[in-house]
């Protein structure tokens, strides 16, 4: 308890000579700036004590002891690691610090480091894999890299940094199948939103890779539940114009009668369809007007050229469906045009 404590002093204390350093940063106006490097250099000096302090280290008052800037307490650490150098946390302290200040290749050597001895470390892995990348010409996650992150995968699947990161490696080397297998993968753990982010990238590997567009299955509502799930596809016969390629698809759930602001709404590349999705409150817009407090609501399905939320001219909309809710099975919106 005692070095935890100790270790908050160093950090604060760290934080309060970043703050005088850093404070032309401040006068200028560059506040983000001014923040982050304040908030860095504090954590460096928290984990340096960590690292190689003592209680006893707290008691000194020569102020000479204390790291003034990032690149101080660098050098600080890389003299602890010379004479500590099987730290893992030590290796991957000062990677992320030379990252911080832009030194790709030194945070890359440091990582390695820190991945040969602490190999079934998942966070230092990922950390690694980026570094390496972000090192790399183009950006590009070479095979080294991306063992580390499968690896990274294997022990910890529920990692959502590595599975995307994998996704991103795969899609650099133009194998788009797997790229949109390992991301399909990811989406029952992500939020609403961060899951349809996610779908975009899995619409254009598997576009990429000649792949239908995926269709997903609703989790079937709970009792009480009024999560809807909406069908949406173009009517048999009719295709989609060639010019409406990048339109944006929007399948929308509004009160009857009332406001148009819709309750519920996503919005998918019209690429994608047909189409399978669940509505429910976590895709209002406006927390105080969900699904769940309607008991009927009106459905559409709307192609906007632009993929502006506002409707325009020219966008081309389904014929509305009226539902009560709770709703069993999907509902079915139709496109007879374009």
């Amino acid at each position: 308890m005692v070095s935890l404590w100790m270790a908050l002093s160093a950090a604060v204390v760290a934080a309060a000579v970043a703050a005088l350093v850093l404070r032309p940063l401040r006068a200028g106006g560059q506040r983000g700036p001014f923040v982050i490097a304040m908030l860095a250099l504090g954590l460096a000096g928290g984990a340096l004590y960590l690292l190689v302090g003592t209680p006893d280290a707290a008691e000194r008052t020569a102020a000479n002891d204390e790291p003034a800037t990032l690149e101080d307490g660098i050098q600080a650490l890389e003299q602890a690691l010379a004479k500590d150098p099987q730290r893992a946390d030590g290796w991957a302290l000062l990677g992320r610090s030379q990252l911080a200040l832009g030194k790709l290749d030194e945070a890359t050597a440091a990582f390695d480091r820190a991945v040969r001895l602490a190999p079934d470390d998942p966070g230092v892995l990922v950390e690694a894999a980026q570094a390496r990348a972000q090192a790399a010409p183009g950006k590009q996650f070479d095979d080294q890299a991306l063992q580390w992150l499968r690896h990274a995968n294997a022990l910890a699947p529920e990692s959502e940094r590595a599975g995307w990161l994998i996704g991103i490696a795969l899609r650099q080397r133009g194998q788009d199948a797997e790229a949109a297998n390992a991301w399909e993968a990811l989406l029952p753990r992500l939020e609403p939103g961060a899951a349809r982010a996610l779908r975009e990238q899995i619409a254009i590997a598997r576009g990429a890779a000649g792949l239908p567009p995926l269709v997903e299955t609703p989790a079937p509502a709970a009792a009480g539940d009024h999560a809807l799930a909406v069908q949406v596809r173009f009517a048999p016969g009719t295709a989609m114009d060639p010019a409406w390629s990048n339109a944006t698809v929007f399948v929308i759930a509004r009160a009857p009668d009332g406001p148009p602001m819709p309750v519920a709404v996503q919005k998918h590349p019209a690429s994608r369809l047909p189409l399978l999705v669940t509505l429910g409150d976590g895709d209002s817009p406006m927390p105080t007007s969900t699904l769940s407090q309607l008991q009927e609501v009106e459905v559409v399905a709307r192609l906007s050229r632009s993929g502006q939320a506002n409707r325009q001219p020219d966008d081309v909309e389904t014929a509305p469906v009226r539902v009560r809710l709770p709703h069993a099975g999907p509902v079915s919106l139709v496109f007879d045009r374009p």
